[in-house]
């Protein structure tokens, strides 16, 4: 199981970006995708998750701002970043495993692999 990251760069507050995050070696058909972010100092948040039946997972401060989506053709899910501040900059990664039970979404210890990070800086 392979994950690629990308898509981080500069971005000014208000603007938009968007992730990608393509799979290798397994189905997003039945692995549950997340996206954490992370900051120096601070502990890896959960910023959103689409499970395998394609339901889609918010953490409260992405929540109206951020849209989650997947290509399973392309086995590849997107994160859609709209309405940018400044304190969405940091490391973004991308996460699978294939059993996640609905109260772990967002937690990094339910996750078995990861990609690399992308980073992005939302500055004006």
């Amino acid at each position: 199981v392979q994950l690629q990251a990308s898509g981080g760069g500069l971005v000014q507050p208000g603007g938009s970006l968007r992730l990608s995050c393509a799979g290798a070696g397994f189905s997003m058909r039945t692995y549950t995708i997340g996206w954490f972010r992370q900051v120096p100092g601070k502990e890896r948040e959960g910023v959103s998750s689409i499970r395998y039946d394609g339901s889609a997972y918010y953490a409260e401060s992405v929540k109206g701002r951020f849209t989650i989506s997947r290509d399973t053709a392309k086995n590849t899910v997107y994160l859609q970043m709209n309405s940018l501040k400044p304190e969405d900059t940091a490391v973004y990664y991308c996460a699978t495993s294939r059993s996640i039970i609905m109260s772990t979404l967002f937690s990094e210890r339910a996750y078995a692999y990861w990609g690399q990070g992308t980073d992005f800086t939302v500055s004006s």
